[in-house]
């Protein structure tokens, strides 16, 4: 069976420009971009290495709508928020910009009850409609799990939550819930060192960050490990480590490396907006220093100095 949303996407950068203003024709470029050269089979819009919790509510609608006019794969948006009404009002904007699917972060920083987050995520996924829905189980972030029990009765309960962003670090657990999910719930990896143990035990897919440089060696790995080819998959596995380890760090945490990343190889994106605006000196002479001589695809294409 086929993933809803595809197996490799990336949680898209937001572009801005000089002033840190939302650049719409560069979001449109790079999205173009990733689905086009990248290999991408889905985007994700407004999660937090698009800096969601600078952007307003027009402008994430305004994003959703230009990306959604410039690809034609899976469009998921993030529409998760630590006030529910305004989950809500956000995943009510982006069903009318014609997303394929929403993405709904663990209510963060108020650190509500697993009941009330059970309350939390079916009144959002019922303001999408019938749009699928992914929960995004990220305790690093949210400073609250998700428990197992409540994702199960998420999953069998909400006829739209059709599976998890899983950024939990703990493939155990993870195990354990796809053995009392309903068929075809899909596991998401949201974290990109550990997509291949997650493969390991049934994830069907990547919201990765990486992805945004090393989209052609996902597809290889996703391919490899579905044909039997666990030393193939080990290895481009290994290849990408570096970049793993590059996209986020004390002094420049996610998105910022990514950005550079991208700067470095010619897009305009932008640097982060205000407060993830600081980036420590020379992030794009490492940028250039992760991929040179790494043996992944894009080597090929990085700009002459």
């Amino acid at each position: 069976m086929n993933p809803t949303f595809g197996r490799v996407l990336s949680a898209m950068v937001t572009p801005f420009d000089e002033n840190e203003d939302l650049d719409l024709d560069a979001a449109q470029a790079l999205a173009s971009w990733l689905v086009e050269s990248q290999g991408h089979e889905g985007l994700v819009l407004a999660g937090t290495t698009g800096e969601s919790p600078t952007l307003t509510h027009d402008e994430q609608g305004q994003l959703f709508r230009a990306v959604r006019e410039a690809v034609n794969v899976p469009i998921i948006a993030g529409t998760g928020s630590n006030n529910t009404r305004a989950a809500v009002d956000l995943t009510k904007r982006a069903v009318q910009a014609g997303v394929d699917g929403l993405l709904v972060v663990t209510p963060y920083y108020n650190r509500p009850s697993q009941a009330a987050l059970v309350d939390h995520f079916t009144a959002v996924a019922a303001a999408g409609d019938d749009v699928p829905t992914l929960i995004y189980d990220i305790p690093a972030r949210a400073g609250r799990k998700v428990e197992t029990e409540n994702l199960l009765t998420l999953a069998h309960d909400v006829s739209n939550i059709v599976g998890i962003k899983d950024a939990a670090g703990d493939p155990a657990e993870t195990a354990m819930l796809l053995t009392q999910a309903p068929d075809g719930f899909e596991i998401y990896s949201g974290d990109d060192s550990l997509t291949l143990p997650l493969m390991a035990i049934g994830a069907i897919g990547a919201i990765g960050v990486a992805t945004h440089w090393t989209g052609p060696e996902h597809v290889q790995m996703f391919a490899a490990f579905a044909s039997g080819d666990v030393v193939k998959a080990r290895k481009l596995n290994a290849m990408m480590l570096p970049s793993f380890g590059f996209e986020s760090m004390p002094d420049a945490p996610n998105p910022i490396p990514t950005k550079a990343m991208l700067r470095m190889l010619g897009h305009s994106v932008g640097t982060g907006r205000s407060p993830m605006h600081m980036e420590p000196p020379g992030l794009e002479a490492a940028a250039r220093a992760i991929i040179e001589g790494s043996g992944l695809a894009i080597e090929a294409s990085l700009p002459t100095n």
